[in-house]
């Protein structure tokens, strides 16, 4: 096997040809073909090299032969020297590491040391690396393993499986197929439904949406609504989590790892209920996304492809924002990557974007009926879907956005502009308890309970 990707770190790096950021030096070669292959009998020896320089010249053309990318990593106050070995200066004691994290069964170890002004080598060292194969117990073992490193365990978890038939609240044991279709190919829809106080909020209208949306990815579920909805119930049982949320998928199932479907033996379902903390009502920034808006078609599905919506985050906070706001092809306002966006006009209307292009937020749809309640107590003139401008959202006495995992959460900033005085507004803050007392003590149509 080729080695793809050699890393080098260095305590003191003596000698570089160019160094770029903060101490590091990157150098790529991938050649349109190659004929160099690593294989476990290959060898790289370091007692040829006169100088630090030359070493690091020997393991450039290494690399480069072996289609590689080379990290260096330099610690500060690194003594960079010449290209020319002739003018290379003496340096201090230092060690270089190589691994291969290439699926060949090669690695190699390099450790070179110098104690004089010498630049004399010290010693080094190859060894060979087999990837063992694995059983079934010893595959178990190292996914205990694995969890039992994570930084950050997740507590009053439980998940389904349709593959395995039950539910399991051994975090190790919660995997996926690699050949499902949901995974290699985004051919599956998922929903959430939050727990609070023991009680799931609005689980018939987000499965109403769950299954909605896998008739329009064209997945026929193993089970119909009623089976699913009592596994969902039991699921959220099993984790024994009072406040969190049950998030759950379709997926065109398991099967190998081509594009159609056509292989799969039947679609498969999952679901996780975890712990999660009541989100604050606390004011943020938002900024204008430049990722591309999904297509109304796929819009309107909650499916799992979310890299445009990933990407959008992303993009928000490289700007210290919370999200990014997406327009629409017509240039109106359309949503956030995972939530809706509303505004309190100047007219005292709360007004949303509607639901033709974007997904239909089923907190959202909520948000707009408990709203009538202000609208009684004359704190809002009317509530009313409509198109929104850009430069009216700014104008806007307040703005905020909406969804199942921030609840109503205020923005006060979007771009350069201030929303209003820059404050969380009394509307939004109005609508964020509602929603809150909704999921506390609301009618039994938005609230399933838990039977632990």
């Amino acid at each position: 096997m080729p080695l793809d990707v050699f890393l080098l770190w260095a305590n003191k790096l003596p000698a570089a040809q160019k160094c770029v950021g903060q101490n590091k030096l990157q150098i790529s070669h991938r050649p349109a073909t190659y004929s160099t292959q690593l294989t476990h009998s290959s060898a790289f020896t370091s007692s040829s090299a006169s100088s630090s320089l030359a070493l690091i010249h020997r393991l450039l053309s290494f690399a480069m032969a072996c289609h590689s990318t080379l990290l260096l990593e330099a610690a500060a106050g690194t003594a960079v020297a010449s290209s020319k070995a002739n003018t290379c200066r003496p340096c201090p004691p230092c060690r270089f590491a190589f691994r291969s994290v290439s699926t060949g069964r090669f690695q190699m170890e390099v450790k070179a040391g110098w104690s004089s002004v010498r630049a004399d080598h010290g010693s080094t060292s190859v060894k060979e690396f087999d990837v063992p194969l694995l059983s079934a117990g010893q595959v178990v073992d190292q996914l205990k393993a694995f969890e039992q490193k994570r930084l950050r365990k997740p507590s009053n978890v439980a998940m389904y499986s349709s593959i395995f038939g039950g539910i399991t609240t051994d975090f190790s044991a919660m995997v996926v197929p690699l050949d499902d279709h949901m995974v290699h190919r985004g051919h599956g829809v998922f929903d959430t439904a939050a727990i609070m106080n023991g009680y799931l909020y609005e689980l018939d209208q987000h499965l109403d949406r769950f299954i909605r949306s896998a008739a329009m990815a064209k997945i026929n579920p193993p089970f119909d609504s009623s089976i699913i909805r009592n596994i969902l119930i039991r699921t959220a049982s099993a984790s024994r989590c009072s406040q969190g949320a049950l998030r759950y998928w379709l997926s065109a199932g398991p099967g190998d790892f081509y594009l159609s479907p056509s292989g799969c033996l039947q679609s498969a379902l999952y679901a996780v209920a975890y712990e999660t903390r009541l989100p604050e009502f606390k004011g943020c920034k938002v900024v204008t996304s430049s990722i591309p808006i999904k297509s109304p078609q796929f819009a309107i599905m909650k499916s799992v492809n979310y890299l445009p919506n990933v990407l959008s985050k992303m993009e928000a906070e490289e700007n210290e924002a919370f999200a990014g706001i997406w327009l629409d092809d017509e240039g109106y306002i359309a949503e956030g990557p995972n939530m809706n966006v509303a505004f309190v006009t100047e007219e005292k209307e709360l007004l949303m974007p509607q639901f033709d292009k974007i997904l239909s937020g089923c907190t959202a749809k909520r948000v707009l009926v408990l709203a009538e309640k202000l609208v009684e107590e004359r704190k809002l003139r009317r509530v009313r879907l409509g198109k929104v401008t850009v430069q009216e959202g700014k104008r806007a006495r307040e703005m905020m956005l909406i969804g199942s995992g921030i609840l109503v959460k205020p923005v006060i900033q979007w771009d350069q502009d201030i929303i209003s005085d820059g404050k969380e507004g009394s509307v939004t803050e109005a609508l964020f308890n509602l929603i809150v007392e909704d999921m506390r003590s609301g009618p039994p149509s938005v609230r399933v309970p838990v039977p632990y």
